[in-house]
């Protein structure tokens, strides 16, 4: 090859590789959650997938939305329950089963106000860090929402990781909207 298309190769590849370092790790968009009403903001391309959660004595159906960028996963979980009544007895064995995974880690539990989000039950935030040595962190939060047709909507917003921006779990947190 010519040195001038040589020099012009190497000035593309160096180009290219400048601009994939400067692409951030962070490319925030709104995503509907489940038809439900819930629009979350997600730092990434999200991903959709269903299962059966076990809660309590049930299987119950549980749409999942997320993605992993910076260095953690972003995820929304929903499930829908038939009363109000199943929804908090469900949410209890959501958060017992979490927390029964956390084994050693420290965990602070907060109630944190979510407009639009039910009283009872009542949103709940766990932090939870990891015992000495281990990388994992784990931010979670649970609120339900009451729909015109008598179901609750219950949902769970997990960061599980150490993002690399300090300021995406506020964002990923505080962008949780409900309709």
């Amino acid at each position: 090859m010519p040195p001038a298309v040589v020099h012009c190769s190497r000035l593309v590849l160096a180009a290219a590789a400048l601009l994939a370092a400067c692409s951030p790790a962070f490319n925030w968009r709104e995503v509907p959650i489940a038809g439900a009403g819930l629009i979350a903001m997600l730092p990434c391309k999200a991903d959709r997938a269903t299962r059966a959660l076990p809660l309590g004595s049930e299987s119950v159906q549980v749409d999942m939305t997320g993605c992993e960028a910076g260095g953690a996963t972003f995820a929304i979980a929903h499930a829908s329950a038939n009363s109000p009544e199943q929804a908090e007895a469900w949410l209890r064995a959501w958060q017992a089963a979490t927390r029964g995974q956390l084994g050693d880690a420290q965990v602070a539990a907060s109630h944190p106000g979510v407009q639009r989000a039910t009283a009872v039950p009542a949103p709940l935030r766990l932090d939870a860090l990891p015992p000495q040595g281990a990388a994992t962190q784990l931010q979670v939060l649970w609120f339900a929402q009451s729909q015109k047709d008598g179901t609750v909507a219950l949902y769970q917003a997990t960061v599980l990781g150490r993002p690399s921006s300090a300021e995406a779990s506020k964002t990923f947190f505080e962008g949780l909207r409900l309709p």
